[in-house]
């Protein structure tokens, strides 16, 4: 229950804070510019909090794994660092998204 509550919040948050950007009207240095540079920090500031709270989790769990056992530290590792990646690639899509949010509105 509380899962889904934080997905719809989050999604309605997101979509908010999306239409008032996309609305805004003028040139590259108006009041519609503020509103994406918002925008973009938000969602900027979103994907780093998710992805540092993802890799603690990750980093912790890796560790209690090799804590109970400690010959699988190997494979342990090798499927941290994967994950690690991939984890660490959403937050730089969100950024290369905000990036050519940047020089879209510009």
């Amino acid at each position: 229950m509380r899962k889904t509550l934080l997905t719809a919040l989050n999604t309605l948050m997101m979509l908010t804070f999306a239409t008032v950007a996309f609305a805004a009207d003028g040139d590259g240095f108006s009041t519609g510019f503020g509103l994406t540079a918002i925008g973009m920090a938000i969602g900027i500031g979103i994907a780093a909090a998710g992805c540092g709270i993802a890799q603690g989790l990750a980093v912790k769990a890796a560790c209690e794994g090799t804590a109970r056992n400690p010959e699988a530290s190997g494979k342990i590792s090798q499927s941290l660092i994967l994950g690690l990646a991939f984890i660490e690639s959403l937050c730089i899509y969100a950024l290369l998204i905000d990036l050519i949010w940047l020089f879209v509105k510009m």
